[in-house]
């Protein structure tokens, strides 16, 4: 086992993307991808797993704060399974209950409004996501 993982935060125009270490507990945000109402280039996934060779997948599931689905919420474990399917990858459903929030307050500490582009959020909430899931399973 690598030790390696991979984020996705999932969205319907941008999905973020973070590539993390289990032994360090850390993540750092990798370029989001496009998508089409939901739908992303497969071969650009394709090769981020030919990439970095994770020996997982973390997809961020959008739940509303009492923990209640939402639309958006089938649609990522719609995302979740198609990369199992395809790519044979095991992939974990994780809560990322305000990650976008923190990663659009995280971004404007640094940078300001220039900072809060729609990639860079998504990719920082991917980087949430992961290190929040590490946290949770050290």
């Amino acid at each position: 086992m690598s030790g390696t993982l991979l984020a996705f935060d999932f969205g319907t125009k941008s999905i973020g993307v973070a590539i993390g270490q289990r032994i360090t507990g850390t993540a750092r945000p990798l370029t989001a991808l496009k998508a089409q109402d939901g739908t992303p280039d497969w071969k650009l996934i394709e090769k981020l797993l030919k990439e970095w060779q994770p020996e997982m997948v973390i997809v961020g599931l959008p739940l509303n704060m009492d923990g209640t689905e939402q639309p958006l919420t089938a649609r990522a474990r719609n995302f979740a399974n198609k990369v199992h399917g395809r790519f044979g990858m095991k992939v974990t459903l994780h809560d990322e209950r305000l990650s976008t929030v923190e990663a659009r307050a995280g971004l404007f500490e640094r940078g300001g409004f220039r900072a809060l582009d729609k990639g860079s959020v998504d990719s920082a909430s991917a980087v949430i996501i992961l290190e929040s899931y590490f946290e949770q399973h050290a």
